[in-house]
């Protein structure tokens, strides 16, 4: 494994240039969006959406008041369409993702669950949110930060949008605590799901950087102090799935 400059960083278990990284990593989305959400269920046996169930529930959208809540990575419109569900007739959320490809997705779901009316489409870059400071009650992200080539930049902008008061949570792959499920675990992710990719979309090789990325992507202890040296008060995580993902969290108070 090559060693990692300040002008680099990781793509999957490559060491490539940090401008080169966002390319690449819209490149991988561009290929599996029509069949990511599919791909997620034959990958997880359907626990990922259990995941973002607990997930955005944490969310906890007002009933009665506006509410205006920041899906960043969400482009097919998992988590929205959660949290728009979960909250009044003022909630509002706006899903924000870097690959039109994987936008388009969720804009056509979001019609066909007549959720459309509830939420905006965004395609911009996580590191650079075209939004005003103290916009928004809750910034999430699932299953995307360990994509982004500058996390700290990404949780910075997090910071800046979010309104005092407001909650910062990220749904992210984790690292395996329970002793012999870490390896049944992790032969299963470098076994299994290349070959699941390629037989189901054709495309082995972005299951493959998915799963290098899940393992390049910091222990829970050192994330949750990214996420305190971001500017967040509180900052927690909680395993689930014996630590297959955890949901991380921080207040801007």
């Amino acid at each position: 494994m090559t060693q990692k400059t300040s002008d680099e960083t990781h793509f999957g278990f490559s060491s490539i240039g940090l401008g080169e990284k966002q390319a690449k990593v819209d490149e991988v989305f561009h290929s599996v969006a029509t069949r990511y959400d599919l791909m997620n269920d034959l990958m997880s046996g359907g626990l990922h959406r259990v995941w973002k169930d607990i997930f955005a529930r944490k969310v906890s959208p007002s009933r009665n008041g506006a509410f205006r809540a920041l899906d960043v990575a969400g482009g097919t419109g998992d988590i929205a369409f959660r949290i728009a569900r979960g909250g009044g007739a003022a909630t509002r959320v706006t899903v924000l993702d870097i690959n039109a490809d994987m936008l388009r997705v969720g804009r056509e779901r979001a019609g066909e669950r007549r959720l459309d009316g509830k939420l905006d489409f965004v395609q911009a870059n996580a590191e650079s949110l075209p939004f005003e400071a103290d916009a928004f009650d809750a910034y999430t992200i699932a299953f995307g930060i360990r994509n982004v080539p500058r996390v700290e930049r990404a949780l910075a902008e997090a910071f800046r949008v979010l309104k005092r008061g407001g909650r910062f949570l990220c749904l992210e792959f984790s690292r395996v605590d329970v002793p012999l499920m870490d390896r049944i675990y992790k032969a299963y992710s470098f076994g299994a799901i290349p070959t699941i990719g390629r037989l189901v979309t054709g495309d082995e090789a972005s299951y493959r950087y998915l799963i290098e990325s899940i393992e390049r992507f910091p222990a829970p202890e050192r994330f949750r102090g990214m996420i305190a040296d971001a500017g967040f008060s509180r900052a927690s995580f909680e395993r689930l799935t014996g630590g297959v993902v955890a949901i991380h969290s921080g207040w801007k108070l």
